[in-house]
């Protein structure tokens, strides 16, 4: 039997957040994504994970006040469900994904929806699986799909106008990110020492507010490239990575 734990304001402090375990370098990144959680805590913001050392959770809250550009009416949203390493195919994504649905059908919600992609992307849950449990595509952006499950009639979950743009005015190389990853507050640092040092005209476009969230001009999650005005990729970069990029 799976012992799971769901993150509180009285437990948060001392459990792990499963991304980037024991990692120094991450340490801030990790403070920022729990500050993160906290504050979204009396939204219903759910983070439930396997009460052990590794990454495996589920990461959920209404869309209503989910921090990004997608709205409707009564469902739940899902940032994020990660089953990494030894923990494969033994039934833990399903445990947490029908814990999910359980829990936002007792809550009375409508449905629950997530993002995913046609093509396997970074940080994006695999579309077969959701398929499975009977979750439908509902809206689409080029090569990124929002899927729902739905329970009863409601406003179904679109994206927004402003996401469908997929592009900005600014020409240089840009970056939307949120502390919702533990891991994009180090790659800002880098990336800022790197473009310093290599004199590259770099932007950084923090999404700290729902408001920001919901008026991003792109599919986001926690992190968006743009380069020239266009989209390139939701893929979190360092240095070496951008280099190659670039």
């Amino acid at each position: 039997m799976n012992e799971y734990i769901n993150l509180t304001l009285e437990n948060i402090d001392e459990e792990h957040i499963c991304c980037a375990i024991g990692d120094p370098k991450h340490q801030e990144g990790v403070d920022r994504k729990k500050e993160w959680i906290k504050s979204k805590l009396k939204d219903g913001h759910v983070f439930r994970k396997l009460n052990a050392r590794g990454k495996i959770f589920i990461e959920y809250e209404p869309l209503e006040t989910a921090w990004v550009p997608i709205s409707g009416k009564n469902y739940e949203y899902i940032y994020c469900l990660w089953v990494a390493g030894s923990f494969k195919g033994k039934g833990v994504g399903k445990e947490l994904l029908e814990y999910a649905i359980k829990d936002s059908k007792e809550k009375g919600k409508s449905g629950i929806c997530t993002l995913v992609s046609k093509k396997k992307k970074p940080f994006l849950g695999e579309k077969k699986f959701f398929e499975h449990f009977g979750f439908e595509v509902v809206d689409s952006i080029d090569d990124y799909e929002l899927m729902a499950l739905k329970y009863k009639d409601g406003e179904m979950p679109t994206f927004n106008e402003n996401a469908k743009k997929m592009k900005i005015d600014n020409q240089d190389f840009t970056i939307y990110y949120s502390n919702e990853c533990p891991y994009v507050e180090y790659e800002v640092k880098e990336l800022s020492e790197y473009a310093k040092e290599k004199n590259l005209k770099l932007n950084f476009e923090k999404i700290d507010s729902l408001e920001k969230a919901k008026n991003a001009p792109c599919v986001f999650n926690n992190w968006a490239n743009f380069y020239k005005g266009e989209f390139v990729s939701n893929t979190i970069l360092n240095a070496n990575a951008l280099e190659k990029l670039l």
